[in-house]
């Protein structure tokens, strides 16, 4: 099979197209010579190109289109996030159609149904909130809902939503933790307590490679390694594989949501480009529980996690 990757050279595409590499033919779009040269060691041929200017030409003979590139910074403006996310996909899916191209495969996100509030033991029947309070949630959504409203005869779209990637290559959460454990600035919101699924960036891999042929057209599928977790047992023990030992300092989620709104506010009423120390977004994520199930993509991709949280653990490299 021929499949093309948006964002090849990032932390997800990158070991889509290692994982793909050995039984297909992988074209990855390209931005510039560095991005060019990373997709190479990956694996993959590829096409200088952007989701901006990325056309029907630019896929010819593909069977297949991987999507896995966004804007998922943790700050931006409202253009920032649908120009990555919902323009981004929209030009994708215009220029597969026109190239013919069988099967789109999107990868989104739980954080599309996240309103702030918990998430338990979701399934997909679960809807988008009536009310979007984040711009990254509300875009990817969007993003997520254009996808699957395109499925028709002979175009398969399908949306994977892996929740809390991570794995070799991370390039946000474990820099981020480490980051701010190295400042003096991490601390835990109501201790850590909440609970969370997450989701091996191989099992992400496995899940894309199964969804080129499996899997019903127009649907989205949850992602994500057995069981769930404390977000203190797990990003304890994602720090300690770097040699770092979290701090015991903690803050109440109910204190900390509210002031992350201020804070932000004010970065936007005054314009400031520079993310500001805290986020609305993230604080929410990290003081609520979410955790989601996978049956419908055991049954409808025959997908099992490869990869235990255990066997994650012990095999993460030290981040360069």
């Amino acid at each position: 099979m021929k499949v093309f990757v948006t964002g090849g050279s990032g932390f997800v595409g990158g070991h889509v197209i290692e994982r793909l590499a050995a039984r297909h033919e992988v074209l990855a779009m390209a931005r510039s010579e560095r991005s060019a040269e990373a997709v190479r060691r990956f694996g993959a041929t590829p096409v200088t190109s952007d989701l901006d200017t990325l056309d029907a030409t630019h896929l010819a003979g593909v069977d297949a289109v991987i999507h896995c590139a966004a804007y998922v910074e943790e700050w931006g403006s409202r253009e920032d996030f649908r120009k990555g996310n919902v323009e981004g996909t929209t030009r994708a899916l215009d220029a597969a159609r026109r190239a013919g191209v069988r099967r789109f495969v999107h990868i989104g996100t739980e954080a599309a149904l996240f309103d702030g509030h918990d998430l338990v033991d979701i399934d997909e029947v679960a809807p988008y909130p009536k009310q979007q309070r984040y711009l990254y949630s509300e875009t990817k959504a969007e993003a997520e809902r254009r996808v699957l409203a395109a499925n028709a005869e002979g175009f398969t779209t399908i949306s994977l939503r892996p929740r809390f990637v991570w794995g070799p290559r991370d390039t946000s959460v474990l820099p981020a933790i480490l980051r701010m454990a190295r400042e003096g600035a991490w601390a835990w919101l109501d201790g850590g307590r909440h609970l969370t699924s997450t989701a091996h960036v191989h099992n992400v891999a496995l899940a894309v490679e199964l969804a080129l042929t499996a899997g019903e057209g127009g649907q989205a599928y949850f992602i994500a390694d057995e069981g769930t977790r404390t977000l203190r047992e797990f990003l304890g023990a994602l720090a300690g594989t770097q040699g770092v030992t979290l701090p015991e300092r903690s803050m109440p989620g109910a204190v900390a949501r509210p002031l992350a709104v201020a804070v932000e506010g004010a970065w936007r009423l005054f314009g400031v480009r520079k993310a500001p120390p805290m986020t609305a977004f993230a604080i929410a994520m990290m003081s609520r529980s979410v955790t989601v199930k996978t049956d419908k993509a055991r049954v409808g991709l025959g997908y099992t996690p490869a990869v235990s949280v255990v066997e994650g653990i012990a095999a993460m490299p030290r981040l360069a």
